[in-house]
């Protein structure tokens, strides 16, 4: 689904690179293509039809570009609502986004070049429960309220999946909380604790928010996986992608416990930039990365698509965003060309 703004652009890089994978592993590739957001509001008057439920549902993975854009702002259907309908459809409770350290990119982190070197983490934030869907909700001009909630069942599932994300990496595990204040944290903090046992050889700490956002700064390379609840996790994740220096590097994926899972960049629809070939497609093509290793345990394929990447910021290729001018179909192209081995 390429979406709105610039997704057609970045999504028919990442078919390119879909394809090379496809052909040098021979592996069977079949691709339908359906709308979301705003362009499936204009199409349909829907931001997420039943063609595109149906076809979401039936598929092992699911690609998004991105959603969204100004020409649909004030409208009666918003283009996000597609991926709240499109999430909950396919029953998606984790997200995941890595942050890493890239060779030759240094000098784009706000941070010193020597706290990124060895930075390769993992967030994975609980995305259904927590403060954001809480009831009760009051909005009122001189008090409000809002309920953070959760269960020993949705805390279970999430640091579940984080320890088993954890196995296919260096097996330790950072849960995010506030229990020295929340009861509701205090639960998160118990429940981990004793799903954790149940994964051998899965090391887990816990660590209060407040801390957790400090040391993300002084020290990125020590965490692995960091398992938080959703508002917590949606704050962290975003200052993990802000030590990178640029969201044209971050993949993500949205995981449940059975059916697809959708795969996207973090970065927005970038309206501005439409049509003039600056689209930086790298998040989408990690994205892909991402797609093979989680939706099909097709591990040397992602490290091939990660490594292409990896090759082709050395080389020096840059899209605007990284303060070059090489242009989105390029910058595809060179990475697909490393994938299929011409270069």
């Amino acid at each position: 689904m390429a979406g709105d703004g610039i997704g057609p652009e970045i999504t028919a890089e990442a078919e390119k690179v879909l394809g090379a994978v496809a052909k040098r592993f021979d592996h069977p590739l079949e691709l339908d293509h359906q709308l979301i957001g705003g362009a499936a509001i204009d199409a349909t008057g829907s931001a997420f039809p039943d063609a595109t439920l149906a076809s979401c549902k039936g598929a092992d993975a699911v690609l998004l570009g991105a959603v969204g854009g100004p020409k649909w702002d004030g409208g009666a259907v918003r283009p996000e609502a597609g991926l709240l309908a499109l999430r909950k459809a396919l029953g998606l409770y984790a997200n995941l986004r890595p942050v890493r350290g890239w060779a030759g990119l240094e000098d784009a982190s706000p941070l010193r070049p020597e706290r990124m070197r060895d930075v390769d983490l993992l967030f994975v934030r609980e995305l259904t429960g927590g403060i954001y869907f809480g009831e009760p909700r009051v909005e009122g001009d001189e008090r409000a309220l809002d309920t953070m909630v959760y269960t020993e069942p949705e805390v279970r599932r999430i640091v579940r999946k984080a320890c088993e994300l954890a196995k296919l990496r260096r097996s330790h595990v950072t849960s995010i909380d506030k229990a020295n204040v929340l009861a509701s944290m205090r639960l998160w903090r118990k429940v981990a604790t004793a799903e954790a046992k149940n994964h051998e050889g899965i090391t887990l700490e816990h660590q209060l928010v407040d801390s957790a956002a400090m040391r993300l700064v002084t020290e990125p390379a020590a965490f692995d996986v960091v398992v938080a609840p959703n508002l917590f996790g949606d704050v962290l994740s975003d200052e993990g992608a802000a030590i990178t220096g640029t969201l044209g590097l971050l993949p993500s994926a949205s995981l449940g416990d059975a059916g697809p899972g959708v795969f996207e960049p973090i970065h927005g629809s970038a309206p501005d930039i439409v049509g003039q070939a600056k689209a930086n497609p790298a998040a989408t093509i990690l994205s892909v990365g991402m797609m093979l290793r989680y939706a099909f345990g097709l591990e040397r394929e992602a490290d091939v698509v990660e490594a292409a990447v990896e090759a082709t910021l050395q080389a020096g290729l840059r899209t605007p965003d990284l303060g070059g001018t090489t242009t989105t179909t390029a910058m595809g192209d060179a990475i697909t060309a490393r994938i299929a081995g011409s270069d």
